[in-house]
């Protein structure tokens, strides 16, 4: 499975991401969330995954600036999921996903495993 990095190109810790594994030499795809969303079958697949508590990014403006109502609405996989497909920024970012591993965030050493390059 070709690897995808997912994210919105400005984000600080997505353009870190991108320049780790360019200066590595990887070939990753990269998915902008804000111009082409993403898809249902993704989003339940990370779901299957990963708690949604670490998708869901609780800490950012995106998480903050929602309506409380809607903010405790989130407490299960199935409202994390509506939530995440109805504003992806929401995502923790970015989302590296490949030959069946899933990666939240940026981390050197993390990355390094991931790829195999560790």
């Amino acid at each position: 499975m070709k690897k995808t990095l997912y994210g919105i190109p400005n984000c600080d810790t997505v353009k870190k991401a991108r320049d780790w594994l360019l200066e590595n030499g990887h070939d990753v795809t990269f998915h902008d969330f804000k111009k082409a969303g993403l898809d249902r079958e993704t989003a339940a697949r990370w779901l299957e995954e990963l708690d949604w508590e670490i998708l869901v990014n609780r800490k950012g403006t995106t998480w903050r600036k929602l309506p409380d109502e809607r903010k405790a609405a989130v407490n299960d996989k199935a409202s994390a999921l509506e939530l995440m497909l109805e504003n992806t920024s929401v995502i923790k970012r970015p989302v590296l996903e490949g030959d069946g591993a899933l990666a939240v965030g940026f981390s050197p050493d993390d990355y390094a495993r991931l790829m195999g390059a560790a």
